[in-house]
C-alpha cells in the first residue's frame, strides 16, 4: 500500500479509495503501466487490480492496449476539462481582485506533467498589457507560476520535469542549466516568491506564489511591463498574492 493509500485509509470507502490510487499509479508512471507494474506501485493483490481494472475498462476510464498494458481512459479528458474550468473558476474573483488592487495582468496555472496550463486570467486595464490565452502550456523553468510551482517540489522532481521538458533558451535571462535553475529555487523557497524577470520574453517582469496545500500544483501571478513592475511593485504585489493564495486554497479544500 502506497502512503497516500495508508492516509488516506479508514476515511472513506476502501475500493473506491483503491480505483483512484490505481488511476494515480497510471498516471504517476506516464499515463502507461503494465499489469505487473501495477502491482508493484500499489501493493494491491492481483485478483483486486484485475477487478478494479476490468470495471474501469468497462466504464472508459481505463483503456487496454494491443500490448496489454494499461492507459488512462478517454472518459477521464472530460472530467479533466471540467476540473480545470472548475479551478479556474475559483481564482477568477482572486484575479480581478489582485487586477483592481495592482493595475497588472493577473494569472492562475496548474502543473500538467512536465509542463504549466493556464486555466485562469484576469487582464490588465493598461493599453499595454501582458496577455497569456488560457490553456496555453509553457514551460516551468523560465516562468513565475513554473518556478513558483517547482519551489514546493524535491529537486529531484524538479530535474525530472526539466530533463523531460528541456530548457529552451527563450531570452538572455532565461536559466540554461539545472544548477542555475536549482539555485534560484533555493532562493524562491527561503523568500516565499518566485519571479520570471525577462526570462520568458524581454521587457516583461512577474511575481508568483505558489497556492498552498493545493490539490494539485498550482500558483498565482501578476505580470506586467519593467517599466511598471518594479521592486516598489514588489512591495505591494507580493503581499497580495500571498493572501490570494491561501483563500484559493481554502476555497479548493475539503469542505
Amino acid at each position: 500500500m502506497t502512503e497516500n493509500a495508508k492516509a488516506r485509509s479508514g476515511a472513506g470507502v476502501q475500493s473506491v479509495e483503491r480505483v483512484f490510487e490505481l488511476l494515480e499509479a497510471i498516471s504517476g508512471a506516464g499515463g502507461e503501466v503494465s499489469l505487473s507494474d501495477l502491482a508493484i506501485l500499489s501493493g494491491l493483490p492481483m485478483p483486486t487490480i484485475h477487478r478494479l481494472l476490468r470495471t474501469m475498462v468497462a466504464l472508459g476510464y481505463v483503456r487496454q492496449l494491443p500490448s496489454r498494458r494499461y492507459a488512462l481512459g478517454a472518459r477521464l479528458i472530460q472530467l479533466g476539462e471540467m476540473a480545470g474550468r472548475q479551478l479556474g473558476s475559483a481564482a477568477r474573483t482572486e484575479l480581478a481582485s489582485l487586477v483592481d488592487d495592482l493595475g497588472e495582468t493577473a494569472n492562475m496555472a496548474v502543473l500538467d506533467g512536465d509542463m504549466i496550463v493556464y486555466v485562469a486570467q484576469k487582464p490588465s486595464p493598461h493599453p499595454m498589457r501582458m496577455f497569456t490565452e488560457v490553456g496555453r502550456r509553457a514551460h516551468t523553468h523560465d516562468t513565475g507560476v513554473g518556478k513558483a510551482i517547482l519551489a514546493q517540489l524535491p529537486d529531484a522532481d524538479v530535474l525530472r520535469i526539466v530533463a523531460s521538458a528541456g530548457m529552451p533558451v527563450h531570452t538572455e535571462h532565461s536559466h540554461a542549466t539545472t544548477e542555475s535553475l536549482l539555485e534560484d529555487l533555493a532562493e524562491i523557497r527561503r523568500r516565499g516568491y518566485a519571479i520570471d524577470d525577462g526570462e520568458q520574453e524581454l521587457g516583461v517582469r512577474c511575481f508568483a506564489v505558489a497556492v498552498p496545500d493545493a490539490p494539485t500544483p498550482m500558483a498565482v501571478s501578476v505580470s506586467g511591463p519593467t517599466t511598471r513592475v518594479g521592486e516598489d511593485f514588489a512591495d505591494r504585489a507580493v503581499p497580495a498574492l500571498q493572501a490570494s493564495a491561501r483563500r484559493i486554497s481554502a476555497e479548493l479544500s475539503p469542505r
